[in-house]
């Protein structure tokens, strides 16, 4: 379909535009809005498709039975899928498989799929029906065929952004079609591609061009008592069309491709789309304009719409006695309120079409279940134990289609469910994120978590059992155990080499660095001056620098302690070493142990001035930039000046704190000798009064501060 009338922008003073004469109800804002997926836009289109009969349908695709066939599929003695033609003879899901034979001796009937214990993979069993004790049931088949559907649904669509899919159950599906019939728009309707008048986009679109639309072999459901076919359509309805036109190719590519009959549902919203699929089953489509919700909806039971048909419908039908949407439709708001203010304006809403639900694209599954009622009941921990193997048989399966062995996603919960009579209990297990998820890990975990209900006491007899996993995560790519970090052979040797080759290179980069960086990246910082008493080395192994933990990156010569020559003066005072040194403190009382055997911190003799006219002129250019401390008699650069007074400040501060220390001490032994209790003040859970803080009250943990000699 083409547009056959070009777009005709008007102006303030044109109003005979035969465009213009009669405006289409939407805006241009509401076209964008179709583009991103608004859920408040008028525009709107979702799909719905349901596969009919579903699990009937896989078993006659498998077995390769007639469509005109009448096939149930039993589980145990029950039925639980009914296809068409079978139910032309009154057959339902309520009735034994011996009433339906009754009812249509022609009739097929397929048991599904059982696990037995021993057994690798599901399988079907003739009389599986008869070993309702010892088998599990399995719908992995179903499962299967669900995911080779769902995807091929997403192939008959457009690549993402243009796709929005959502994956509702095994047999159902919502797509959110806006993005896609924006673009169709566009490309059918050129006028639509412009912008909108005076740039104004609550302007209004133009009225189609299109006069009549085919709806092709659609279920169009009747327009409202106020509308009538004879009225021109509008977007919405073009809208609709577009989207009726995706679902058929859609719902063909699936029966091309797999053999499957599905039926569809196109409205403006999740909660009427899904109401259309069902309407007429099956093989067909339903097309719900917007002209035509209330006519549609006003035939309903409101317990048949989504969220209405358990307890909160039951007690809607209570309190109105009614359960038809027309009779419903006549409250108002205040009664409806009854039920809560916010339940009663979801409830005004949504009887009247309105829902803003949006399409989810998830399509990744968080847990897995097995689960088994007994009849009889199981009585033992062997009994259960052998059913827990054909859980995890059956959990593990489904996980391995998951990507479980690729590493794709992995659970990181077990848990297990108990019933004992009326008593349910749980247990659960995390799965140990460092190994590889196996069957026979899973086991282990679940033998543990049985072991726990029966170490809880009355565990027997149990009616039903169930395992699951869940909290599915992407597991983490390219990722390696510490092997995968290891190198050997020739590979470690070449690195070896290349290692030290990038070492010798380091050391002449920072052999040829500027003195001042050298001294910037060798400090130690304040750091160096608060070293425990219980991690220094001993005294006599002591640098005699005001920085003691000042480290070299090269071995240099050491010159003789006890050397006061002119050149090792000079040495002392030279910055052409590695890094400005500092002149060794002449030996006093207070340092002379950590003196005695250690040799100053200076440059080797090739890096001193050599003749005694070298040494005279560099010793008077240095005392230029040198700083002389009176308290040690030690010549210091200038630049060095404020860290060494630094220095004699944090050695006071040790001095203080060991007298006080040491006085504290005295006095307690004072007071112990002579047996007089301490006096001082309480103050809470046994400290003293007072805020200052003493040695002896130091809390658990905490050490005084000690302090490098000099």
């Amino acid at each position: 379909m083409s547009s056959s009338q070009p777009f005709v922008q008007s102006s303030p003073l044109s109003t005979t535009s035969a465009s213009y004469r009669r405006e289409s109800k939407f805006t241009f804002k509401h076209l964008s809005q179709l583009s991103h997926y608004s859920a408040t836009c008028p525009l709107r289109v979702i799909a719905h498709i349901d596969l009919d009969a579903f699990y009937a349908q896989c078993e006659m695709v498998r077995l390769g039975i007639p469509e005109d066939q009448p096939l149930a599929v039993q589980q145990w003695q029950g039925l639980i899928a009914i296809n068409y033609p079978a139910r032309k003879f009154g057959l339902n899901r309520h009735i034994t498989s011996t009433e339906a034979h009754e009812l249509c001796p022609e009739l097929i009937l397929q048991h599904v799929a059982t696990w037995k214990e021993g057994d690798e993979k599901w399988a079907y069993h003739e009389d599986a029906f008869k070993h309702i004790a010892t088998h599990k049931v399995s719908l992995d088949p179903y499962r299967m065929e669900s995911k080779k559907i769902f995807a091929t649904i997403k192939e008959s669509l457009p690549a993402t952004p243009l796709q929005r899919v959502e994956k509702a159950s095994v047999d159902e599906v919502f797509m959110d079609l806006s993005a896609q019939i924006h673009s169709v728009l566009l490309e059918r309707y050129p006028e639509l591609r412009g912008p909108p008048p005076y740039d104004d986009p609550t302007e209004y679109l133009p009225r189609p061009p299109t006069t009549a639309l085919d709806w092709d072999t659609d279920a169009l459901v009747d327009l409202d008592a106020n509308e009538t076919e004879d009225d021109d359509p509008d977007w919405d309805d073009i809208a609709m069309l577009i989207g009726s036109e995706i679902i058929r190719s859609v719902r063909a590519k699936v029966r091309e491709k797999l053999k499957y009959t599905c039926s569809g549902g196109v409205a403006r919203n999740k909660m009427l789309a899904k109401l259309g699929s069902g309407h007429k089953k099956p093989n067909q489509q339903t097309i719900i304009r917007n002209r035509a919700i209330q006519h549609f909806l006003s035939d309903f039971k409101f317990t048949k719409i989504r969220n209405l048909g358990g307890k909160l419908g039951d007690e809607v039908v209570s309190m109105f006695n009614t359960d038809t949407v027309k009779e419903l439709l006549d409250q108002p708001l205040d009664q409806l309120k009854r039920l809560g203010d916010d339940t009663g304006s979801w409830l005004y809403g949504i009887i009247r079409g309105e829902d803003h639900s949006e399409v989810n694209p998830r399509t990744q599954i968080k847990s897995m279940l097995s689960a088994k009622s007994f009849r009889p009941s199981v009585n033992t921990f062997e009994q259960a134990v052998r059913w827990l193997r054909i859980f995890v048989a059956d959990i593990f399966s489904r996980c391995v289609e998951e990507g479980v062995l690729e590493n794709k996603r992995r659970p990181k919960t077990i848990n297990l469910h108990h019933r004992q009579g009326s008593q349910t209990r749980s247990k659960q297990s995390p799965i140990p994120q460092g190994k590889t998820v196996s069957e026979e890990l899973l086991f282990d975990l679940a033998k543990n978590l049985l072991a726990q209900v029966v170490v809880d006491g009355r565990a027997w007899p149990c009616a039903n059992l169930s395992l699951s996993v869940g909290g599915f995560e992407d597991g983490i790519a390219d990722n390696k155990d510490i092997g995968g970090f290891l190198v050997r052979g020739e590979e470690a040797k070449a690195m070896l080499a290349s290692g030290r080759h990038a070492s010798d290179a380091q050391t002449v980069i920072r052999d040829s660095q500027p003195p001042e960086k050298r001294q910037k990246l060798d400090s130690g910082g304040i750091q160096r001056f608060f070293v425990p008493r219980e991690g220094r080395r001993d005294d006599s192994k002591q640098s005699h620098s005001p920085f003691p933990h000042r480290e070299e990156s090269r071995d240099h010569s050491e010159l003789d302690s006890n050397s006061s020559s002119p050149e090792a003066m000079d040495a002392a005072h030279s910055d052409e070493g590695v890094r400005p040194t500092l002149l060794k403190r002449p030996s006093t009382p207070e340092n002379h142990d950590a003196d005695a055997g250690i040799s100053p911190d200076v440059p080797p003799p090739s890096a001193q001035p050599q003749s005694p006219s070298q040494r005279i002129q560099h010793f008077h250019q240095q005392s230029l930039d040198a700083y002389f401390c009176s308290r040690c008699s030690t010549h210091l650069p200038l630049a060095d000046q404020a860290e060494h007074e630094d220095w004699h400040f944090a050695k006071d501060l040790e001095k203080d704190l060991q007298a006080q220390e040491h006085s504290n001490s005295n006095a307690a032994t004072a007071q112990h000798t002579s047996g007089l209790p301490q006096k001082s003040q309480s103050r809470g859970r046994g400290r003293p009064a007072g805020g200052g803080s003493t040695v002896k009250g130091r809390e658990k943990g905490q050490r005084r501060l000690a302090f490098g000699k000099r």
